[in-house]
Formats: structure tokens, C-alpha cells, sequence
């Protein structure tokens, strides 16, 4: 048996209980690990209250099964296919489900050793890095010495953005709070704009992408600062499904009518990436920033806070002691 966050119907993080099921058994071609720390992402949040809608087309229905995607801990065993890993090793990534336990069975594919100067909790948050990654090199296409503006630059995604922005050579502007400039400032962006006070649209700069981590932006006002060729990129997913289906729907209207890129982005966890983030953050390039840590007792908690989109960085789990 094992201690572990049950999930038994969509709804507000108060649905989630903390009790004990069975240990998940390995298959030959999985790794069990025994989960130092879990993430809780605004991505938990939408699976655990199935909100928008479309999340529960992709998501099973919970039958007291933990949630919980990214995490990072020790291979407690292998199955009699993976050459990948051996018992002991410390890794990180995506689970895609079942994180919020104190052990999970992940594919070897999803999982990389964890970065060497990063403790178990930094670890967990690293992983989200990903979502960054992917979204300014693969969806963005950015470019040393491009112009990138990033909404949302100091919470889970954006504060990864901007530093995998300018490690990839780019100019890096950040939209964020004023009790987050000077944070944000560090991680290394450019120029800062205090949403509080200026609006970045009314601007006379054009950026050759944009990064929208928090879709409080019409597709309109985002177009509006890019340049003739520009892309403009969302990982947000808030707000109800229909705005978020009428939002792709628009960018792939706007993209044959227009020389702006709309790329659809979805995330793909792979450890190929996983491997390129433990390259940065070990060069010092890239860090976490964790807000606070919860027990896994606590996670409905962690979740309230995570559901609120007021967040300065990430917020992880602790479910067993390094």
C-alpha cells in the first residue's frame, strides 16, 4: 500500500482526499518511482476540477486515481525491457498521471536522470520547463537576436520562458505584476512592462513572436504588437472550452488570411527535451523558482492557490524526504 491524493469525481480542489491504495506494479517495459516531489500546475487544477470542459475529452474519469503529472524522485524498479535506468537513480519528468503518490509507474521515455544541482522539489518544478521550451523553439520557431514578448512572464511557464528565451539568443520582454518586475528583471529579460501601469498593445514596439502564457489578451490585441511575419503562440488554458476552441479556430483563420504564424501548440513530454533543459540548468542558465511547498497531504490546498493565477513561479509538493 501507498499514500496518495484520491480523486473521485471533477470539482473544486475540496473533492480531493488524502488515503492509502495499492502500490502500482511496473510492466516490463515501465519504471517505478518512488515520488520525492510532485508539481501542482494549473494543468492539475483543470484535470482535478475537469474545467475547461474539453479536458474531460482527454482526460479519464476519475475513479480515486491520484493525479498529478510532473515530479521527480528515485527508480525504486525496472521493468525487464528498460536499459535506460537502473534502481537508485534520481530522475524528473512527466508521469502523466498519478504524481501525486508516493510511488508511480512512468514510461522510460518520459523521464530523464534530474539536473545534478537541483534538489528533488527543484526538480519537480524544472520539468514544466518543457511546456517553455517547446513553445519559443519548436511552436515559435525563435531566433538569436528576435524580438520576444512574453504575457505571463512570472508564473509556472513564463518564468521559465524567459529564461530559455534568452538563452536561445532572443531580446525578451516580459508582462508581468509590479511586486514581480524585480523577480523577472533577474531571471534576465530585457525590458519589463508593469501591466499595473502600461499596457503592452498601446507600445510602439513590434516582436517577431509572442508567447501567451495566461490568455488574458484577445488574439486581436496580441496580433496588433507583432511584425508583418510574426507568430504568436498560447499555452494558456483557462477560460471555458468554447473560448478556447474559438481561439484556435480564430488563429487558423487569421494565419490564411495574413503572414502571421497561430501555431495549434500541445505539449509532448519527451526526455530528449527533458535532457536539453538538465543541460541549462546545470550551464547556470536556467533555474526554478518555487512560491511555496505543500505536504502531500495538503495538496487541495496547493491546488486552491495554483487555480487563483496569481502565482510568482511554481508551487511543488513534498511527499517523501530526500
Amino acid at each position: 500500500m501507498m499514500r496518495a491524493i484520491l480523486h473521485p469525481r471533477y470539482g473544486a480542489p475540496d473533492v480531493l482526499s488524502f488515503g492509502e491504495i495499492a502500490r502500482p506494479i511496473p510492466g516490463d517495459e515501465d519504471v517505478l518511482v518512488r515520488v520525492h516531489a510532485a508539481l501542482a500546475s494549473v494543468g492539475d487544477h483543470h484535470v482535478v476540477t475537469g474545467k475547461p470542459y474539453v479536458i474531460r475529452l482527454s482526460v479519464p474519469r476519475p475513479r480515486n486515481l491520484p493525479p498529478g503529472t510532473t515530479m521527480a524522485g528515485r527508480v525504486e524498479a525496472i521493468g525487464a525491457n528498460v536499459t535506460a535506468f537502473r534502481v537508485g537513480d534520481e530522475i524528473y519528468g512527466d508521469a502523466r498521471t498519478g504524481a501525486f503518490a508516493e510511488y508511480v509507474v512512468v514510461s522510460p521515455q518520459r523521464i530523464a536522470l534530474k539536473p545534478t544541482n537541483l534538489t528533488f522539489e527543484e526538480a519537480a518544478a524544472a520539468a514544466w520547463g518543457v511546456t517553455a521550451l517547446q513553445g519559443l523553439r519548436d511552436a515559435g520557431r525563435l531566433q538569436p537576436a528576435q524580438r520576444v514578448l512574453i504575457n505571463g512572464a512570472s508564473g509556472g511557464v513564463g518564468t521559465w520562458a524567459v529564461q530559455i528565451a534568452k538563452a536561445l539568443g532572443a531580446e525578451v520582454t516580459a508582462v508581468c505584476s509590479t511586486r514581480n518586475v524585480a523577480m523577472v528583471r533577474a531571471l534576465g529579460a530585457d525590458h519589463v512592462i508593469d501591466y499595473s501601469h502600461d499596457d503592452f498593445v498601446e507600445g510602439a514596439t513590434r516582436f517577431d513572436l509572442v508567447f501567451d502564457t495566461v490568455g488574458n489578451r484577445s488574439m486581436s490585441d496580441c496580433r496588433s504588437v507583432l511584425t508583418p511575419k510574426g507568430t504568436y503562440v498560447s499555452c494558456a488554458g483557462g477560460g471555458s472550452g468554447m473560448r478556447w476552441l474559438s481561439r484556435i479556430a480564430v488563429g487558423l483563420i487569421t494565419q490564411v488570411i495574413t503572414r502571421q504564424r497561430h501555431p495549434f501548440f500541445v505539449v509532448k513530454p519527451n526526455q530528449e527535451d527533458l535532457l536539453v533543459l538538465k543541460e541549462l540548468i546545470e550551464a547556470g542558465k536556467a533555474r526554478p523558482v518555487i512560491e511555496r511547498s505543500y505536504l502531500l497531504s495538503e495538496v487541495a490546498s496547493a491546488l486552491r492557490q495554483v487555480g487563483e493565477g496569481r502565482g510568482q513561479g511554481q508551487t511543488v509538493i513534498r511527499v517523501a524526504a530526500s
